[in-house]
């Protein structure tokens, strides 16, 4: 019991929190409930109008039998007849014929009506619901900026996805059934139950005995469909995190002929998906029969009932009680529409926790309030007692020990060291991209924590190993970052980073879309067209991971000419593996289980009986 407390708690808070993004849309919002109230007034008064056209058309004294019709006496019967007085008066003056004329107009009036109500009330809540949407799915991009990369190392990227597009496609059904179900369909049972009360309460309350019976399974189901709804939400994130894994990964795929693997795990995965959504739509499907059967069970008492009234008893009028039948039968499609609101809110709040748990995550790297502008870097960046762990914690494993280092503006700083030795966790502490665990970093003796987090990284121009280029001309991705660049700034990077000659021989020269992740180019194409993009940027501090690894040798020339061309006049960090590259580096630094055991230029270490000279001799065979 206490855990179902609980659920339901977070239900509600977690509902709550989805109305606060109507507050920019509550003009629409008004409209639409204002011409909600309208349809059913229209709707209520088209079903009214079938007790005079019923007497009209079968009462040989009809102008007797609807001046009957007002004769009750109560708050509702007081409108019944100033109702069918004001007919009486303007409409039903004159002959049969002539009442049956005015009647059939007035009924077109009042679906006509009716009906354009219904259409603007259906697009004002379009409005809303769809712009709440895309301000949800906004907020969500625009908060996945502000997460640290150690976010998105452990999160998969196909459950992102899935959150962002189908999770946020889900909230939209509960908002639908919010503020278009939950107002027009108790509307109009209220005027329908208005016209029913006014024809004989005795009835209605008879109608009204299936009602407690209904909400409990409703209620019941509802529980149930929250709990499988998240379950499906899983599902089909596992889904789009195995698509996007297999198209990402196509080339490996087809290499190693394992494209019946690929496609059984991926059925394994609709499958599951599949059985999910058969379970929820079981677990939906049943308020409606449920609801539907007990109304029928209801109306047949109704049936008998008033028609023993009109038959023997001859309390009602044959024309009363037919439209005392609509009535009750107009009210039993709103109320299906109910019985189905509890379990659509229950998916959309299922779906929107999956989506707050992102928005919920505080970024690690947090600008501080006072934090200042680094308007230019002048003298030197400081490593002062660096400690860093991936999980945060003191106690954890750290991948960098007590690092102290000094690296003067203008310096070439190559780092060397093993496979998972923490080189490049090194340099991802420069840009902000996570922060240290223990001890700072200074630039210009400032803490880089005090520093504006766009000043820093403007300042900054990385290039790695695994390029990453955009789905987007070559002329927009080596400008990437900046706005309105002249093109002739954008060739003479693209000279600069060797570049400009094979851009040409495309097909579209700078204005050619290279694809995703830039799989149009080849490797050594790639690699010039980022390092264009730095040269671009300009920065005066540059961070080079690995950015000649895995070329042929043509292309390792072109973009080592390309980057002795960038590293001129910058202070630059060098990750290379291959040692023939650092050579002249100012400084080397040997970095071996997250400590600096080594420092000097390549002359002195190779001298050194430590680990460059070791990892040298194994490069060259020497």
């Amino acid at each position: 019991m206490l855990g179902l407390k609980t659920r339901k708690e977070s239900s509600y808070w977690t509902f709550l929190r989805i109305l606060k993004y109507v507050r920019p849309y509550l003009k629409q919002l008004a409209l639409s409930v204002f011409f909600t109230i309208l349809f059913s007034i229209f709707s209520g008064v088209s079903i009214y109008l079938a007790i005079p056209l019923l007497e009209t058309l079968f009462s040989q004294d009809y102008i007797s039998a609807l001046s009957k019709l007002g004769s009750s006496s109560g708050f509702l019967s007081d409108l019944k007849n100033t109702f069918f007085s004001f007919l009486f008066k303007y409409v039903f003056s004159g002959t049969h014929s002539e009442a049956l004329i005015k009647i059939c107009l007035v009924i077109i009036i009042a679906f006509f009506l009716k009906n354009i109500s219904g259409y603007l009330q259906a697009y004002f809540m379009a409005y809303v619901e769809q712009g709440l949407v895309k301000d949800i799915r906004n907020e969500v991009y625009r908060h996945l900026h502000t997460l640290s990369l150690g976010y998105f190392t452990s999160e998969r990227t196909g459950s992102l996805i899935s959150r962002i597009t189908n999770d946020v496609n889900i909230i939209n059904t509960g908002i639908s059934a919010t503020f278009l179900n939950l107002i027009r369909e108790p509307l109009l049972i209220v005027v329908f139950l208005m016209i029913a009360i006014s024809i004989n309460w005795r009835l209605t309350l008879i109608s009204l005995l299936v009602l407690p019976f209904a909400l409990y399974f409703i209620s019941k189901l509802g529980l149930r469909l929250h709990k499988e709804s998240r379950i499906s939400q899983e599902r089909m994130a596992d889904i789009t995190s195995v698509l996007q894994e297999t198209i990402s990964g196509v080339k490996v795929v087809k290499a190693f002929g394992m494209e019946e693997f690929e496609n059984k795990k991926f059925q394994a995965q609709t499958w599951r998906y599949f059985k999910s959504l058969l379970k929820i739509t079981r677990i939906r499907n049943l308020a409606s029969p449920i609801t539907e059967f007990l109304s029928v069970v209801a109306g047949v008492v109704i049936i008998w009932y008033g028609g023993m009234q009109v038959l023997e008893l001859e309390t009602m009028r044959a024309s009363e009680f037919l439209t005392f039948l609509i009535a009750i039968f107009q009210i039993m499609p709103p109320v299906k529409e109910l019985t189905s609101v509890n379990n659509r809110i229950q998916e959309s709040t299922s779906a929107a926790k999956r989506v707050f748990e992102i928005l919920d995550i505080e970024p690690d790297i947090k600008e501080a309030p006072n934090a200042i502008e680094l308007k230019e870097f002048k003298d030197e960046i400081v490593f002062e007692n660096v400690w860093f762990s991936y999980n945060g914690s003191r106690n954890g494993d750290f991948i960098l020990k007590g690092i102290n280092l000094k690296v003067k503006k203008g310096e070439i700083l190559a780092i060397v060291g093993p496979s998972g030795a923490g080189k490049s966790t090194l340099v991802d502490l420069i840009p902000r991209f996570y922060d240290p665990t223990e001890g700072r970093i200074l630039i210009d003796g400032i803490d880089l924590r005090m520093i504006k987090i766009k000043s820093l990284r403007d300042k900054i121009g990385i290039v790695t190993q695994e390029t990453i280029l955009f789905n987007d001309t070559i002329r927009n991705n080596i400008a990437y970052g900046l706005e309105d660049c002249p093109i002739e700034r954008i060739i003479e990077a693209a000279r600069a980073a060797n570049a400009h000659d094979f851009i040409m021989q495309l097909p579209d020269g700078y204005d050619t879309v290279i694809g995703e992740r830039g799989m149009k180019l080849s490797g050594g194409q790639r690699q010039r067209i980022s390092i264009a993009r730095a040269l671009l940027k300009n920065p005066p501090i540059l961070i080079l991971d690995e950015a000649t690894s895995n070329l042929d040798a043509e292309s390792e020339i072109l973009v080592q000419e390309a980057i002795e061309r960038l590293m001129q006049n910058r202070t630059v960090f060098v990750i290379a593996h291959r040692l023939s590259t650092i050579r002249n580096a100012d400084r080397i630094i040997v970095v071996d289980n997250g400590r600096i055991v080594q420092e000097g230029k390549h002359e002195e270490l190779i001298h050194q009986d430590g680990l460059y000279k070791k990892l040298y001799e194994m490069q060259f065979n020497i």
